[in-house]
């Protein structure tokens, strides 16, 4: 069952503990790091709830999912973020719709998605999928991969690089997995900024069960959905 609006202010203020717990322990300022509510599965009212408490946006894995919760979207100020891997035939779709695109992972997706921008007359903001896990279940580039997939979306001149997204493998019986996988997304981010001498200030990185290891490691946006709505079956 989906959670009311003050069931989910509730969990919010854990989530919110939990991050500037980990912070403190970081050194880090509690507003240098960003929630992005996960609304995957959960119906458009998640969405509203997150806008309302003010959050970064809400989080889509799909992009028909997406499309038809923007259909019935009653309030334009919701800020819908893609999270999820995305087809090259969905790009088209995908660039007219979403306030940014985390899952930019190969340089043809790059190319199309900055096609479709120009199409449709504006700049995109994408982040750039590196798997630095290096875990076979997941997308994303690899950590040697990163600088051609870089160069390739600067030459987009429709597409706006704000930084790198991962996904860390599933290991809750060792939590240093991802805790490493989260050092090496930053320090791949490092690499790439003296190389290019960009600014890519996004590292999305960290969800419900490994924000805290995400945010010692410099994540600025945590996805979160399971803390914040409950599971799905």
């Amino acid at each position: 069952m989906d959670p009311t609006y003050e069931e989910f202010l509730e969990n919010l203020a854990r989530v919110r503990e939990r991050i500037a717990a980990a912070c403190a322990a970081a050194g880090r300022p509690v507003e240098s790091v960003r929630i992005l509510a996960v609304t995957k599965t959960h119906p458009v009212e998640a969405a509203l709830f997150a806008t309302r408490a003010g959050l970064a946006g809400a989080g889509e894995n799909r992009v028909q999912e997406a499309l038809e919760k923007i259909a019935v979207c009653p309030d334009p100020a919701v800020r819908w973020e893609l999270i999820g891997h995305l087809q090259s035939n969905k790009a088209n779709k995908a660039a007219g719709v979403f306030a940014r695109v985390q899952s930019v992972d190969r340089i043809e997706l790059a190319q199309k998605l900055d096609r479709a921008a120009v199409a449709v007359g504006r700049v995109l903001p994408v982040l750039l999928q590196i798997n630095a896990g290096d875990d076979p279940a997941k997308f994303g580039a690899n950590c040697a991969e990163a600088p051609a997939l870089l160069e390739a979306a600067l030459k987009c001149p429709a597409l706006k690089v704000e930084g790198l997204m991962t996904i860390a493998p599933l290991a809750q019986e060792n939590p240093d997995v991802a805790r490493k996988c989260f050092a090496r997304l930053r320090e791949t981010r490092d690499a790439l900024v003296k190389q290019f001498n960009v600014s890519l200030p996004e590292l999305s990185m960290g969800m419900t069960d490994d924000m805290d290891a995400a945010v010692k490691e410099g994540s600025t946006l945590i996805r979160v959905g399971t803390a914040l709505f409950g599971r799905r079956e």
